[in-house]
C-alpha cells in the first residue's frame, strides 16, 4: 500500500445495500486504499452479498470497523471531508474529487483524514455535514446527475490514488499545526453554545441558526490544540463570570 494513502479512511453512512458496501471495497482495493470504516449499516454485516461483490477486496471487508455514530468513525481525524450531491442553505466549503485528493495527500502525513460517503438515497443528513471540513461534489452532466455509491467511491479513491503517484504538494500549514478532531471540537460547540445562552446572546428559542455559522467559522479555521485550549479558556472565563453575577443578583 501507498505510504501517503495509509492515513486515510473511506467512511460509508448508512449502506442500505450489502453489495454496495462489497463493490466499495472493491474500488478501494484496485485504488490502493484499504481502511474502512460502517456507520449504522442497514442490512446485517458481514454479509454474503458484500464479500460477493467485493472480489479481490474481501481482506477489506474483514477488517471493516463498525460504528453506529459517524463521530465515532472519524474519531482522531485532522481532516473530514464529506461528499455530497446537494447544496445547502450554510454551505461548508466545496471541493471537486481532484482538489479533494490534493489535500488530503498534503495533509496525511501529519493526521489522519476521513472521506465520508453518505446514504444511497439521502446522502448525508445536515448533522452529519457540520462534522465535516469541506464538502465534495463529484461534477456530473447536468441532464443526469445520480452516481451509484460504489461508483462515487471509485471516482474519489482514483484522484486520491492518482494525487499519491504524482509528487506530493508542498507543506500548505506550519509543520507543528495539528488540527483537534471532531469529538474536541463536539465539547467545544456544546461549550459554546452554553456560554453564549448564558449571556444572552444566543435567542434561546431559536439558537441554531448562529451556531451553524459559528461551527463553520471554527470548522474553516481548524484550531490546534493550544488554539482550542484558548478558546475553552474563554468559554469557561465567561461561564465563571456570569455565574459570579448571578450569586451576587441572588444575594
Amino acid at each position: 500500500m501507498n505510504t501517503a494513502l495509509a492515513n486515510i479512511r473511506i467512511v460509508l453512512v448508512g449502506t442500505s445495500h450489502p453489495g454496495n458496501i462489497g463493490s466499495a471495497a472493491r474500488a478501494m482495493k484496485v485504488m490502493g486504499l484499504d481502511r474502512l470504516y460502517l456507520v449504522a449499516p442497514e442490512a446485517p454485516f458481514p454479509s454474503s452479498r458484500a464479500t460477493a461483490l467485493a472480489t479481490s477486496g474481501d481482506d477489506i471487508l474483514e477488517r471493516a470497523i463498525v460504528v453506529e455514530e459517524l463521530l465515532d468513525a472519524i474519531a482522531g481525524c485532522g481532516l473530514v471531508l464529506g461528499t455530497t450531491a446537494r447544496l445547502r442553505s450554510l454551505p461548508l466549503p466545496v471541493l471537486d474529487p481532484r482538489a479533494a485528493a490534493t489535500r488530503s495527500l498534503a495533509e496525511a502525513s501529519s493526521h489522519e483524514i476521513a472521506i465520508v460517503f453518505g446514504r444511497e438515497k439521502s446522502g448525508l443528513s445536515n448533522d452529519e455535514t457540520r462534522l465535516c471540513h469541506y464538502l465534495v461534489n463529484i461534477p456530473t452532466s447536468k441532464e443526469y446527475h445520480s452516481l451509484n455509491l460504489a461508483q462515487a467511491v471509485q471516482v474519489v479513491t482514483y484522484e486520491l490514488h492518482m494525487a499519491a503517484l504524482s509528487a506530493l504538494p508542498g507543506e500548505i500549514d506550519p509543520p507543528d499545526w495539528q488540527p483537534q478532531p471532531p469529538e474536541r471540537m463536539e465539547v467545544y460547540f456544546q461549550r459554546l453554545e452554553q456560554s453564549l445562552l448564558a449571556i444572552g446572546f444566543l435567542n434561546p428559542e431559536q439558537p441554531k441558526r448562529l451556531m451553524q455559522r459559528l461551527r463553520r467559522l471554527y470548522q474553516r479555521a481548524r484550531p490546534d490544540e493550544n488554539e482550542l485550549n484558548i478558546l475553552n479558556g474563554i468559554v469557561s472565563a465567561t461561564l465563571d463570570l456570569t455565574r459570579e453575577r448571578r450569586a451576587k443578583k441572588d444575594q
